[in-house]
This record gives C-alpha cells, sequence and structure tokens, in this order.
C-alpha cells in the first residue's frame, strides 16, 4: 500500500509540473514578437547535422584532451603488458607507446588520424598535464628514497655510486666534443651541450631498477640491497649535478650562475633544516592508521607544490623541487607508504603515459635517416652502456664484490628508462640538444633499459649460483602436505590463523602453518621492503605467539600477484588455503554494484568465459575476479573466510544443499577432533544420500558433536548462537540470498571449494 502512495504522488507531482513548465514554454512564444529572431536552417540531413555535432565537440578543447587521454591510457597499458610478458620493464612498453604515437609511426602512416588526435594546437594542454604527473613523480622517488639507509650503508655505495656517474659523464663530455659540430644547435656553447650530454649518459633509472630487483627477489639479498643504494645515491648526486646545469646552461656562464647555484643550496638547507624537522613534528603528533588526516595532506602538498614554485623560479627546474620535497619527507614507513599510495597510481597511471606520448611526439625515428646517423646512434649506445656497466662494476669489485656481484650491480645500474626521458625532455626543452640527438638518446634509454634483463639471466648462466648469505626461505622450499595461509589485510590474518589452529591444534608436531603475504611492486615504498614485510607479519606473528603454534612466514614483492600464488599453492604440494575476501571500499553501496557490473563486462577472461559457456556475463558474486581467477586455477582445497570479528570456534553451522556439498562435513570432523566443536547441519536434500551420511556418521565417535536441524530451527537465535558458518563456494549464493536478515547476526563465514582431481 505504502508503495502504491508513494508511486501516486511521484507520477502526479512529475505529471504536473511537466505540465506547467510546457505550458510557460508555450506563453513565452508570444513574448519574440518583434525580437527579429532568426531561425537555423541547414541544408544537410538530420543525421550529418549530428554527425557534424558530434565532431565539433570533440575539436573542442576539453573533448579531445579527454579524447587523448583515453587512447593514450590505453595504448599504453596494452604495451606496458606486452612487454612484462616478455619479461622486460613496462616502462620500456610504455615509451614505445608514445613513440607509436607519435610522428615515428601513426604521424607518418596515418597523418589525418595523427592531425586529429594531436594537434598542433592540442599540445599545451598535453605539456602541462605531464609536467604536474611528472612533479608528482618525482615527489613519489623521493619519498622512495631512504635517506636513513643511505646513511648507515653508504660508504660502498658511495663509492659505486659516484663512479657510475663519474666515468660515464667523462665519456659522455668526449662524445660531445665529436658530435658537437654536427648537433649541436647553433645556440648553444660548448660548457652547456657538453654538460648536458655528461649528465645524460649518467642517469640511473632508479624506480625501473627497483622494480626489476624486487620482482627478481633480490632485495633480500646483498648485491640487490647494495644495488639500490647505489641507484639511490646516484638518483641524489645526479639530480642535484643537473639542477647546478640548468643554472650554468640559464645564466649562460658558471661565473653567473655562482648566485643561482648559492641560492639553490641555501634553499636546500633551509628545506632540510627546517621544513623537514617541522614535518617530523606534525607527523608524530596524530595517529596514523590506514588513512591520513586531511590537514597532514594539506601540509604536504602544499610544500611540494611551495618547493617546486621555488626552484623553478629561481632556474633549476620545478622537478627538483619536487624531488627535494619528497626526500625531506618524515621517515616513518607507514607515512610514506600510505601518501605514496595515494598519489603513484594516478601519477603513474594517467599522468606519465601523457609525459610519453609528448616524448613521442619529439622523437621522429624518421631523423635518423642515413647509415652515418644510425653510426652515431650505435656509438652514443656503447658510450653509455661502457661508462655505466664497466664503471660501476669495476668500482664494485674494487670495494670487495665477486665478479659475479660486480657485473650484476654494473648491469642494473646501466638501466636507464623513464629518468633518461625526464632529463632528455629538460634538454630539448631548453633548446640544448636539437631533434636528432634527442632522437638518438630515446633509442639509447630504451636499449640500455631492455637490455638489463637480459644481461642479468646471462650472467646467472655464465656464472655457479651462490647461496647468499642473507637469503631466506624461498617461496617453493616448503614441506609437503601442510596449511597455507594467504593474506591481503593484515589485520584479518590472526582470524585465518585462529581458523587453521582449529583445524589442526591437537596434531601440532605434524602440521605446519605457512603464512604468506605478497605485496604489489607498484606502490611499495622501495627502501623499506624489510619494515613493510614485518608490519605485514605483525599481527599473525603475534596471534601465533598466543596460541603457542610454530609459523612459518614468506614475503613476495610481485608485479603479478594472482599467478604468483597459484604457482606458489600448486608447486607446494599443501593441504588447504585458508585466505581472507578482497572487499572494495565501495561494497554493498550503489557505486559498488555499478562497479562491480562494469568490471565483468570489460574483463576479457570473464567475457571469453561468457562466450564458451563457462559462467554469465552479468552474474553478481561477492567475489572479485582476480579471487574467481586464482580458485579456477587452484588444484587444492580452498576456503575463503569473510571475517566478522571470530575470535573463537566452537558452534558451526553447515548448510548442505546437494550431494556435492558432503565435503563439508570433513570440515567438521576437523574441528570436532581438534578443537571438541559442536556442528550443526541442515540438509535441504533429504536424499537418499544425505541418510547415508547420517547413517555413516553414527556409527562413527563423531555422532554427539554433529546435530541435524530443520530449517524451522534456523531462527536469528539460533544463527547468534553460531560462531561460524560453513558453506560450499558451489551453494554460497544460495544462504547469503535465502538468509539475508539471519546472517546480519552470525560473526564469519567460510566458504569453501574442493580440489580439483589430476
Amino acid at each position: 500500500m505504502r508503495k502504491l502512495r508513494n508511486t501516486s504522488f511521484y507520477v502526479l507531482t512529475m505529471g504536473i509540473f511537466t505540465a506547467l513548465i510546457l505550458y510557460i514554454i508555450y506563453l513565452g512564444k508570444d513574448l519574440e514578437l518583434g525580437r527579429e529572431i532568426i531561425k537555423k536552417v541547414s541544408e544537410n540531413t538530420p543525421f550529418q547535422d549530428f554527425s557534424n555535432f558530434i565532431i565539433g565537440n570533440l575539436n573542442h578543447s576539453l573533448g579531445l584532451l579527454i579524447l587523448q587521454i583515453i587512447v593514450i591510457i590505453s595504448i599504453s597499458r596494452i604495451f606496458g603488458i606486452l612487454f612484462k610478458k616478455i619479461g622486460q620493464p613496462a616502462v620500456i612498453g610504455e615509451i614505445l607507446a608514445g613513440i607509436v604515437l607519435g610522428p615515428s609511426l601513426i604521424g607518418f602512416y596515418y597523418p589525418d588520424t595523427f592531425n586529429f588526435l594531436f594537434p598542433t594546437e592540442s599540445l599545451g594542454n598535453l605539456q602541462i598535464l605531464s609536467q604536474i604527473g611528472l612533479i608528482l613523480f618525482m615527489f613519489v622517488i623521493g619519498m622512495e628514497l631512504n635517506l636513513s639507509v643511505l646513511k648507515t650503508k653508504a660508504y660502498d655505495a658511495t663509492v659505486i655510486g659516484h663512479a657510475s656517474i663519474i666515468i660515464p659523464f667523462a665519456l659522455g663530455v668526449w662524445l660531445a666534443y665529436l658530435i658537437y659540430p654536427s648537433f649541436s644547435p647553433n645556440n648553444v656553447g660548448f660548457l652547456s651541450f657538453s654538460l648536458f650530454i655528461g649528465i645524460s649518459m649518467s642517469i640511473t633509472a632508479f624506480p625501473v631498477l627497483a622494480r626489476i630487483v624486487q620482482e627478481r627477489d633480490m632485495h633480500k639479498t646483498k648485491v640487490g640491497s647494495l644495488s639500490l643504494i647505489c641507484a639511490a645515491i646516484n638518483d641524489i648526486t645526479a639530480w642535484c649535478m643537473l639542477a647546478a646545469i640548468i643554472a650554468i646552461v640559464k645564466a649562460g656562464s658558471f661565473m653567473s650562475s655562482i648566485y643561482t647555484i648559492i641560492i639553490a643550496i641555501t634553499y636546500v638547507i633551509v628545506m632540510i633544516k627546517v621544513v623537514r624537522p617541522f614535518l617530523k613534528r606534525i607527523v608524530e603528533s596524530v595517529k596514523l592508521d590506514t588513512f591520513l588526516n586531511n590537514t597532514i595532506v594539506v601540509i604536504v602538498f602544499l610544500v611540494l607544490l611551495i618547493s617546486s614554485f621555488i626552484t623553478e623560479a629561481i632556474g633549476i627546474h620545478a622537478l627538483f623541487g619536487a624531488f627535494l620535497a619528497g626526500t625531506i619527507m618524515p621517515e616513518n614507513p607507514r607515512f610514506r607508504k600510505i601518501f605514496i599510495d595515494k598519489i603513484e597510481d594516478i601519477a603513474l597511471v594517467m599522468f606519465l603515459p601523457i609525459f610519453f606520448v609528448i616524448s613521442g611526439l619529439k622523437t621522429d625515428i624518421g631523423l635518423i635517416s642515413s647509415p652515418e646517423l644510425w653510426k652515431i646512434t650505435l656509438i652514443i649506445v656503447l658510450v653509455a652502456t661502457i661508462g655505466k656497466f664497466i664503471g660501476s662494476a669495476i668500482a664494485a669489485k674494487f670495494v670487495g664484490q665477486s665478479w659475479k656481484d660486480s657485473l650484476i650491480i654494473g648491469t642494473l645500474m646501466n638501466t636507464r628508462g623513464l629518468m633518461e626521458l625526464v632529463v632528455l625532455n629538460i634538454g630539448y626543452d631548453l633548446g640544448i640538444i636539437g631533434a636528432e640527438i634527442f632522437v638518438m638518446m630515446v633509442i639509447m634509454a630504451l636499449v640500455t633499459t631492455f637490455m638489463t634483463g637480459l644481461s642479468l639471466n646471462l650472467i646467472n648462466k655464465i656464472f655457479k649460483p651462490l647461496k647468499d648469505k642473507i637469503h631466506k626461505t624461498n617461496i617453493y622450499d616448503i614441506p609437503q602436505d601442510k596449511l597455507l595461509i594467504f593474506f591481503r589485510n593484515s589485520n584479518k590474518s590472526k582470524a585465518l590463523l585462529r581458523l587453521a589452529n582449529s583445524l589442526s591444534k591437537k596434531t601440532d608436531n605434524n602440521t605446519t602453518i605457512t603464512a604468506i603475504h605478497m605485496a604489489p611492486s607498484n606502490g611499495l615504498y622501495q627502501m623499506d621492503v624489510d619494515v613493510y614485510e614485518k608490519e605485514s607479519f605483525a599481527p599473525i606473528t603475534e596471534q601465533a605467539n598466543q596460541l603457542d603454534r610454530k609459523l612459518i612466514s614468506l614475503f613476495k614483492v610481485s608485479s603479478n600477484i594472482e599467478s604468483e600464488l597459484v604457482e606458489a599453492v600448486n608447486k607446494g604440494n599443501y593441504d588447504l588455503l585458508l585466505m581472507d575476501l578482497e572487499e572494495s571500499m565501495y561494497y554493498g553501496t550503489l557505486l559498488g554494484r555499478v562497479l562491480g557490473f562494469t568490471t565483468q563486462i570489460i574483463n576479457p577472461e570473464r567475457l571469453l568465459n561468457t562466450v564458451i559457456g563457462k559462467e554469465k556475463l552479468l552474474e553478481s558474486s561477492i567475489f572479485d575476479n582476480n579471487t574467481k581467477s586464482v580458485l579456477s586455477k587452484i588444484k587444492i582445497p580452498v576456503g575463503i573466510l569473510i571475517d566478522k570479528d571470530l575470535t573463537k570456534i566452537e558452534n558451526i553451522f553447515i548448510p548442505i544443499f546437494n550431494e556435492n556439498d558432503d565435503f563439508l562435513i570433513n570440515y567438521a570432523k576437523k574441528l570436532i577432533d581438534n578443537s571438541n566443536a559442536w556442528v550443526s547441519v541442515l540438509d535441504y536434500t533429504n536424499s537418499a544420500n544425505s541418510n547415508d551420511l547420517k547413517y555413516n556418521i553414527s556409527l562413527t565417535n563423531y555422532q554427539d558433536h554433529i546435530n541435524w536441524i530443520s530449517e524451522k530451527e534456523l531462527t536469528k537465535k539460533f544463527i547468534h548462537h553460531q560462531d561460524i558458518i560453513i558453506v560450499s563456494f558451489e551453494n554460497h549464493k544460495k544462504i547469503l540470498e535465502q538468509n539475508k536478515e539471519l546472517l546480519n547476526n552470525i560473526s564469519s563465514i567460510l566458504i569453501c571449494s574442493q580440489g580439483k582431481e589430476e
């Protein structure tokens, strides 16, 4: 009745006021008399008018900018994924995507499409967006450098890091001497040109190097840790040198740049001695959890923007100010991680691809049109590689590293990637280098980054693998027939361990519990992986101590958590995998339902499964696509815990919807054996098979702990008394849909799947 009343009110209100609007518009026609209003008469068809209207909207600055961003992000993402598939850093694919969208390919073969997408008058907007993205990115790079780590482990790393700068810098100046007459712009002096070529040869891409180290599980080895610190020192030194070089270039001579350099040094001192302690006191005054106070966010962003503005104003580029602002941020790992997570995704996903395209628009491979020019390009690549690789490797060997580790360090330090593009774009925009040298140097950046992975593989084949002294348990070196816990949320890990303990505590001597946590390589605070690992495992380690259970902990940084987890589980030969549910921040909201609807449509694997009949495209589920993909590939039984503060496991409710759910009784037996639990079973089938199951249980010592109930007994009071529901993956939707109000009173739900038969 209430619904009918509301509907009637809605229809009546909309009808009356719509009629009133139309009547007023009708009366308003009389007001047009004598105003000489000209009505447009088009000679085109309505469809042609509509087409021209759409094209006009696309040519509008905002519409075109949005279209450009869509194309840029899509192509960059595709290229990045393809290169990750072949074992290369995604940044190589993203740089190539920018070149493909530029005059080298699209502009050459499809000039009309190129001119439509990237007309000259639209490039200013893209340039501004790319610079904003770079400011955010350089701020993140600064935050990822842990200065306290550099102070404690800096001696050998400083020798290697500075050798990896001065040797390629000297070779770069020598190369500049050879190519200056032919390739330097007419209005650029040799000092500016040579200094810039030198610094271009000296850059190491700390972000790319860190990703490679982590994805190859080298970050806990001696050589991996040393490489990270060397790259960090290289970054800090090189950017300070670049700031000085920019000051010299803009001033015109070294003597006239002295004022700029003095002001810059004063500014750096103020940031370190005044601003840094101020920020530290602010951060220490608030409690950091999973979010930051808005006031702190505003203060940090103001520091970032003011620092960028000041360095731009004094003539050493806004990017140096952003980098400096990042380095002086408080060293609290949680603060840095939360802030990096806030910024890095938008900077990497949206803004940096725009920067790659801007670089690609400047990179016309067609300019390298003769064998002589390709010869110069090859010389640049060789000089850059020899200077960086040999300079780093010799320095590493000199300070006592083995030949294998020295060559690995040399290879990693030769990685240039995105940072080289940043430096090249600064030089190009300042007019220090011309278009031809810009293209050659971009090719050098791509080649030196591409060869890193191949060189590391070759070094590992040549040298016999050695056990690293600080190498921890390998992800697959785990005894068989064990329980595995995989947690994404550290706070949920305790409930998973309580559950594992309840399933095995009386067989403690014969059961090993392993907990594994994986962190995405993007967004992880590079220099404090150990701190992040310790914090992630702190809750479950504390719980293990309270339960007096031995726990094997495994941590891995991964660029593909899903595939790494599947491989680890299937190779480990575990009995059971227990994992938490990955819940969206929008779960249960209208936006969550809309997002779920769209992600199901655009997910390629889901589309394929729909076509071949494996699943419905618009089928609702509480599981994200990653979890469903993991379940489809894992061979062992899996239990997914929806935790609502699971503190004890004494009373369990198990619904049986069909004969395929019989395997759930095994969980009941385990919990009875190990935890003396009481189990209530509701059989929705009442089939002969269920009668056999009841009979078999009655012949064992479990019948006193298993109570078979009817649907009438499934009351709110009964549900409230249960600690956990155990339900099958196949039929979990039925219990969720049939008893929504009752389930609000349950503490937790364990959704189980059977292992796949070999």
